[in-house]
């Protein structure tokens, strides 16, 4: 790896662990609040790629596991990943490198001048589908309750998880074009 790759991926770990600064939001009952650390786990992805946006998250991760509280509400610790929000956790583990993959196989297939859309797409698929499914699945099975329970507790974070996306989308555009 480069100097510039190692700095990159520094920052952008640097900037989720401050986006986990902002106290999240609670919602009525439900133990997860809203946060805007999913908002650099999706830049990480777009800005980075997938390898270097996945080694970032992972960095993130390892501090989390050892103790350091750089999760939203100050939590840190290995008892994280067996918490309520453990589903979001482990789905941002694998987000950066799918949304490049998923990116890259929308641009093979359609021949799309426009960056935007293939990668709010992938974005939404990988950012939105696919971490709720992760986290509707752990919740379920950790908090003993239904999947449609555990869904429909979830479902009240969609909308500002897609805007999350599209603002993360906008951004990243721009900063690639400060970057390259």
């Amino acid at each position: 790896m480069k100097t510039k790759d190692l700095t990159q991926i520094a920052l952008m770990t640097a900037l989720i662990i401050v986006l986990g600064m902002f106290p999240g939001i609670p919602i009525l009952m439900i133990p997860v609040p809203i946060v805007l650390q999913n908002f650099g786990i999706m830049l990480s992805g777009i800005l980075l790629g997938g390898k270097k946006g996945t080694i970032a998250v992972l960095i993130f991760m390892l501090l989390v596991m050892m103790g350091f509280p750089f999760l939203s509400g100050f939590r840190g610790g290995i008892a994280v990943f067996v918490s309520p929000t453990a589903g979001y956790l482990f789905a941002w583990m694998l987000t950066p490198m799918l949304i490049a993959f998923i990116n890259r196989m929308i641009k093979h297939y359609i021949n799309c001048k426009n960056n935007f859309g293939p990668l709010l797409i992938s974005t939404l698929l990988t950012s939105v589908c696919f971490t709720y499914l992760i986290a509707i699945l752990w919740l379920s099975i950790q908090s003993h309750v239904s999947l449609s329970a555990a869904f429909y507790a979830n479902a009240l974070f969609i909308p500002g998880d897609v805007l999350k996306a599209i603002i993360a989308v906008l951004l990243a555009q721009r900063l690639n074009k400060i970057i390259k």
